[in-house]
């Protein structure tokens, strides 16, 4: 039984992805490389994959916009980007538009192994608690929804994001840092005020149980307490 993990990997320079595809695959990878964003799309909806590497800068669909597309069709495959670019708001872009990780090029093969195996191990845990309990409510993770008796609701990619890390350390602090550079890729100012934003989203669509608090520990996170 063919048990290697299935990456799809989108770069339009041929000579770098020969290479990464060939040092992936003597890693336990099977590699289906792409030359362009559309090439890559095709790919992806004609076979089954574990993990996407995407080149941000690519002919005919960018990686931004390929990551857009699959994220309405599936929203827990992991996805690494690679850029040359690392400005924070570049950083940014890629978490709203799906990315899960971002790689700075040019980068070593085993930091691209380590971050695809520990996105891959967050994808196996997180399908393993499909259906969350917090308190009155039931999370579900895949359709990043909370249902509350019958009303349902919807929560985006991020919300449901961290929300699953919030369950994961109920009754616990969840580190601030941590969740901010999981999630956003970096703990500045601005990005913490956005958190908090997304904390104040989370807090509305809790208040029907009133036994359910997310706590602000000034200096340090936040805990759900239920």
């Amino acid at each position: 039984m063919d048990n290697k993990i299935r990456l799809l990997l989108a770069e339009d320079e041929p000579s770098l992805g020969q290479i990464v595809k060939e040092s992936l695959e003597t890693r336990n990878f099977k590699v289906t490389h792409a030359l362009n964003g559309e090439e890559a799309y095709e790919y992806y909806k004609n076979n089954e994959f574990d993990i996407l590497v995407l080149d941000v800068m690519m002919p005919k669909k960018d990686g931004f916009t390929l990551a857009k597309e699959i994220r309405n069709e599936n929203k827990n495959i992991p996805i690494i980007f690679l850029t040359a670019k690392s400005q924070t708001k570049d950083v940014i872009d890629g978490f709203n538009h799906g990315g899960n990780d971002y790689l700075k090029k040019p980068f070593s093969m085993e930091e691209l192994i380590i971050r695809a195996y520990s996105l891959l191990d967050r994808v196996t845990v997180k399908n393993n608690f499909q259906n969350i309990v917090i308190g009155q409510y039931i999370f579900n993770y895949e359709k990043q929804k909370l249902i509350f008796n019958d009303e349902n609701f919807l929560l985006t990619h991020r919300e449901s994001e961290l929300l699953f890390h919030l369950t994961q350390r109920k009754n616990e602090i969840l580190d601030r840092s941590f969740i901010l550079n999981k999630l956003w890729g970096d703990d500045d100012f601005f990005n913490a005020r956005s958190m908090d934003v997304f904390i104040s989203k989370l807090r509305k669509k809790l208040k029907k149980d009133q036994n359910i608090q997310i706590i602000n520990i000034r200096g340090y996170g936040y805990k759900l307490m239920c």
